[in-house]
């Protein structure tokens, strides 16, 4: 097992109508800038709870902060910001808004003249603007990580950043909330928490055996739940166990210790960027590309996997790898999720070369878990996504 230090001060409030504990978390003088979305809030009474529970602060709003968290968005935000006095943060929504509100965290605290620079410098964050989150999406896990990815249209890029500055005060989780997820969301919520875990543990063995453990349960807990959550989002059973298991697929926990990965979300951000695929679909058509390519280096944890979670059994190492491959490729397909680049956008031509020309030109010159990923290799991994 690799050394490693781990803290995550977030404050997790989980369960039912815990909505209205808002107001037991944020300083009574603060000036709070509500973030959300498309305004689905307002249809289904998260709005209205969260509102209720802000009675008494001083609170001026901002929504229509997109899917994709937009850069241009962001900034006419943090004009809010700062015209406004803000001193406080809350978003409300999924891993969006949550990402947008980190930007803005540390965008209101940068002395740059241009935010963008924290993205494309890799500025971290050691302290930014107090944040809170209500979750309305589980998926990404960012309610309880530093991490956030911001897209900028105009330039079709798609950036992460972070820092230690960026957990969230605290994030009220209520598994009621999945009951008004369109289906198309939740399987994108399922098929982004088990990537998060894939990334974290479809590396090499390096003897930690509780942190595989930890990350094999999560696994199969989506899998077990994922066919509940889509046919009764408000059997509270499943939709709590699907949202914690989102949760605790990138909190800090199952990395810790292991080597990661990571290379599936590099590759999958750029089809995002490029041509608007959904976050969770650009993984589930690299996913599967990417450890054939790399079949030699992950073929033990692969044939683990299939073993642990998908209980195959028979055959040879490289036998149960490649089936394990093959059966995660399978549930996405179960869930609704196509997996070719093809599926999703007939021009495909050129995608590998411009992505690997992109990593070229940020000096992204390896990936993954050896770092031995050069964008040549992306290149051929882009291709046999198509």
């Amino acid at each position: 097992m690799n050394n490693f230090e781990f803290k995550n001060p977030t404050k997790i409030i989980f369960g039912k109508d815990t909505i209205k504990k808002l107001t037991e978390e944020i300083p009574a003088d603060a000036k709070v800038l509500l973030l959300y979305g498309g305004g689905s809030i307002k249809k289904n009474g998260i709005y209205d709870q969260v509102k209720t529970a802000l009675a008494k602060i001083d609170t001026v709003e901002f929504g229509g902060i997109p899917a994709n968290p937009e850069y241009a968005v962001l900034m006419n935000a943090l004009k809010v910001v700062k015209d406004e006095k803000i001193t406080y943060l809350l978003a409300v929504g999924g891993g969006s808004v949550i990402d947008g509100t980190k930007f803005l965290s540390a965008a209101a605290v940068y002395d740059g003249d241009t935010p963008w620079e924290i993205l494309t410098k890799n500025v971290k964050t050691e302290k930014g603007m107090p944040f809170g989150t209500v979750l309305t999406l589980p998926a990404t896990g960012s309610e309880m990580n530093s991490g956030a990815v911001i897209t900028r249209a105009e330039t079709k890029e798609k950036l992460a950043m972070g820092g230690p500055g960026l957990f969230p005060v605290f994030s009220i989780l209520d598994p009621q909330v999945i009951t008004s997820i369109p289906e198309r969301q939740l399987v994108n919520g399922i098929t982004d928490a088990f990537t998060h875990v894939l990334e974290q543990y479809m590396t090499y063995p390096v003897g930690a055996l509780l942190q595989d453990r930890f990350a094999e349960s999560i696994l199969q807990t989506l899998i077990e739940v994922a066919p509940k959550v889509l046919k009764d989002p408000s059997d509270y059973n499943a939709a709590a166990n699907f949202m914690w298991s989102c949760t605790m697929a990138l909190n800090g926990l199952i990395q810790k210790g292991v080597p990661s990965d990571w290379a599936v979300h590099a590759m999958g951000h750029e089809l995002t960027a490029l041509f608007g695929i959904d976050h969770a679909r650009t993984l589930a058509v690299i996913a599967p590309s990417h450890y054939k390519f790399n079949f030699e280096d992950k073929k033990e944890k692969l044939a683990q996997y299939a073993d642990r979670v998908w209980n195959i059994t028979e055959g040879s190492t490289d036998d149960k790898a490649y089936a394990a491959i093959e059966r995660t490729e399978a549930f996405f397909k179960e869930l609704g999720i196509d997996t070719k680049l093809s599926d999703y956008t007939k021009d495909y031509e050129g995608t590998a070369e411009k992505i690997a020309e992109r990593f070229t030109n940020r000096g992204w010159l390896g990936l993954g878990e050896h770092q031995s990923l050069s964008p040549d290799k992306v290149e051929k991994i882009v291709k046999m996504a198509y």
